[in-house]
């Protein structure tokens, strides 16, 4: 199938080619401001297919609105019809469609081209009019208030929060690329003349940027981001998209003695805490019991010996552990319990609680296994 794309360099425009080549769609002609028109000839003629993305939103002069959101759409159309290609052509409007502002007066005008082609020709016309998209490669202060507070945050700016309780509908980039594709095997999901992306969010503006700022503050309180909210999830991925390319990376604080190390690695309120604890050869770490704080060790380096003793009985439990094999051990309640590093190297093990620390009740009581 021969795919026209136009606005291919755009956001939607990156991550629909990407999307395409990853599902084996390799015909694909794509159309840029910077291409040629006598390509878009070239393309009318071949393709089965249209994903009309480009457009004009930020311009400098108004005009420009026009002429990018119509003048461009009645080009291709004629072209389609000198051909007579009446091949499938999915177009990404906007919701500012229905506003008297120039940039929705311009998306209406190519909506009523659209509408009056389909009724001249017959071919199939799919018109989106897409809310505030977001995701990666979006460009900041011109997609998405979300690609700004990104964008911003990520690199320690402010941001402005000029009317905080405004609210938003946000569409997550791979949504949309998910309805595209339904579209492309022409099952779009219809909503009375025009075609929606079913899967949408809403959020007050003070509620987004205070959500992207904890995504910053997660690297210093080592929290992670709620991943059960679909939302959240899709913000933070598209957060970090926005790192700068030597920021990936970011220091812990490691706790350091002659015993070795024990290092905090992530802090979440519903599941618990995830630390690494590096023991030097021959060194002991433990001996303590919980009343109700469990854990889990998972030896990933070195040799070691966990130790267990229920703290009313003197009989002793062993498992040996080795980063050869991994293999998780439960530290139940009521046991008291150690880890011993065996071998000649030093011994890593990964721990989770199930519980973050809190000093002001540490659920921990030192007794000798």
């Amino acid at each position: 199938m021969n795919i026209l794309i136009t606005g291919s360099k755009g956001f939607v425009g990156k991550n629909l080619i990407a999307e395409l080549k990853n599902r084996g769609y390799n015909d694909l002609f794509e159309f840029t401001k910077e291409s040629d028109i006598s390509l878009l000839e070239k393309y009318t003629k071949e393709c089965d297919f249209v994903f009309h993305l480009a457009g004009v939103n930020r311009p400098k002069d108004e005009k420009e609105f026009m002429e990018g959101n119509y003048c461009l759409t009645s080009q291709l159309l004629e072209l389609l019809k000198k051909h007579g290609n009446k091949a499938t052509i999915l177009y990404t409007s906007s919701i500012q469609a229905e506003k008297d502002n120039p940039y929705g007066k311009s998306k209406k005008a190519g909506e009523d081209l659209l509408f009056n082609y389909y009724l001249e020709t017959d071919a199939k016309v799919y018109i989106y009019r897409l809310p505030n998209l977001f995701g990666k490669w979006s460009k900041p202060n011109y997609n998405t208030v979300v690609a700004t507070y990104c964008h911003s945050i990520a690199r320690h700016l402010d941001i402005e929060v000029n009317n905080p309780e405004a609210d938003l509908t946000l569409c997550y980039i791979d949504d949309v690329l998910e309805e595209f594709f339904r579209a492309l095997d022409g099952n779009p999901t219809m909503q009375d003349d025009y075609c929606i992306v079913p899967v949408t969010h809403n959020i007050k503006l003070v509620e987004l940027a205070n959500i992207i700022k904890s995504f910053k503050e997660s690297r210093t309180n080592l929290s992670i981001p709620n991943m059960g909210d679909a939302l959240t999830k899709k913000l933070y991925s598209t957060y970090l998209s926005f790192l700068l390319e030597n920021k990936f990376s970011y220091d812990l604080k490691m706790n350091c003695d002659h015993r070795g190390s024990f290092t905090e690695f992530m802090r979440t309120p519903e599941r618990g805490q995830v630390s690494i604890n590096v023991s030097k050869p021959g060194i002991t770490k433990g001996n303590h019991w919980h009343h109700t704080k469990n854990e889990k060790f998972l030896v990933v380096s070195g040799d070691g010996l966990i130790r267990f003793r229920k703290i009313d009985s003197e009989e002793i439990i062993e498992y040996r552990v080795s980063g050869e094999k991994l293999q998780v051990v439960d530290i139940p309640t009521g046991y008291t319990h150690s880890i011993v590093n065996v071998g000649e190297k030093d011994l890593v093990t990964v721990m989770w609680a199930n519980e973050c620390f809190d000093l002001n009740k540490p659920d921990t009581y030192f007794l000798e296994v």
